[in-house]
């Protein structure tokens, strides 16, 4: 278990970027491994890491608790599929003790949510109250085709016990040209009628999916001028620690979200750093500079050399990222699957 936090450790100074941005959240990936495979996440063919390459849940929360330490307010476990990791719940709960100490404002999670219908409970008692749950359509057709594995209908098993445990949901949805283009009417008001927020993501051009994201991708500027023909939508200064910019939906009176790494870049704000489930720290997710967390930790019982290796990273967090759809070779931007880095 890692060191409890107290007043001296918490006055550490807080994690500043060259270009002035305060780092305070960290994005964790516990696993690569999923039990969907998204067409636009994976290959249906994976090869996931050895088990060997990870870091162990002891790791995961010694280095968590580096970054709270050092700041960090916000907590999301990802991965893959985060509660797929065997004995994961031994994270959260471990993880909760920063919440009850109030040197953490949020430990959250995103999920497929195919395992919600068993898990929620235990999310909520060791402190998780907001989590995101990814749903790209309401056919259960076209769900398995997108997911290649997935069951629409646990997924909404999994919603209906997750309300019943108290947490509160965030629908998000990626959206795909001629798949779920003609659903988001739809999904407003399937999110909203629950009252939750929905949030659509453009597709992000990160490891070789076996397909052409050219054929995937709809800018999510053409999506806001379409809905806006049907709904009335309010800008609105609604934050919630993430890079989605949100509008009111007059109509229903809830929250929609759009993140656009392509159409529009969320850098001048970005506040967050992203841990793989092998330890490597990658200060932007559309860049492939890292850093070593694991040889760090593993190089000394103290966190000395843990805590110098994540200051070091953070002097080196870019001003932005490079996302672009190369069209000519149909070539991810990053090499890396979106899986590894943590969804």
């Amino acid at each position: 278990m890692a060191a409890h936090l107290t007043s001296d450790n918490l006055n550490a100074p807080p994690m500043i970027d060259p270009f002035g941005r305060r780092v305070s959240y960290l994005r964790v990936s516990v696993t690569d491994r999923c039990d969907f495979r998204c067409v636009y996440c994976m290959s249906e063919h994976m090869t996931f890491l050895p088990k060997k390459d990870l870091l162990t849940l002891e790791e995961l929360d010694r280095v968590c608790s580096a970054f709270v330490r050092k700041g960090v307010r916000k907590l999301r476990i990802t991965g893959g599929e985060p509660l797929v990791r065997k004995n994961v719940m031994w994270l959260f709960k471990a993880l909760g003790r920063h919440l009850e100490d109030g040197n953490l404002d949020e430990l959250t999670l995103t999920t497929n949510g195919s395992l919600l219908h068993r898990l929620s409970g235990d999310l909520y008692a060791c402190g998780v109250r907001r989590i995101n749950v990814s749903i790209d359509t309401l056919s259960p057709t076209k769900f398995k085709a997108i997911t290649r594995w997935g069951d629409l209908e646990t997924v909404m098993n999994g919603l209906a016990a997750a309300e019943r445990a108290g947490l509160k949901i965030k629908i998000n949805a990626v959206a795909l040209k001629g798949v779920n283009d003609e659903e988001i009417d739809d999904l407003i008001r399937f999110a909203h009628g629950r009252g939750a927020d929905l949030t659509l993501i453009e597709t992000m051009p990160m490891g070789d999916i076996e397909g052409d994201r050219t054929d995937q991708y709809l800018p999510l500027s053409a999506v806001r001028a379409d809905l806006m023909d049907r709904w009335t939508l309010k800008d609105i200064p609604y934050n919630s620690g993430g890079p989605a910019r949100y509008v009111e939906v007059a109509e229903t009176g809830g929250r929609l979200g759009f993140i656009t790494p392509m159409t529009h870049n969320f850098c001048e704000s970005c506040n967050r750093v992203r841990l793989t489930c092998t330890g490597m720290l990658y200060m932007c997710l559309g860049q492939d500079d890292d850093a070593d967390l694991r040889a760090a930790l593993r190089a000394s019982s103290s966190d000395e050399v843990l805590e110098r290796a994540i200051d070091a990273a953070i002097l080196r967090k870019p001003k932005g990222h490079d996302f672009v759809i190369d069209r000519e070779t149909k070539a991810p931007a990053v090499a890396r699957h979106m899986s590894v880095t943590g969804g």
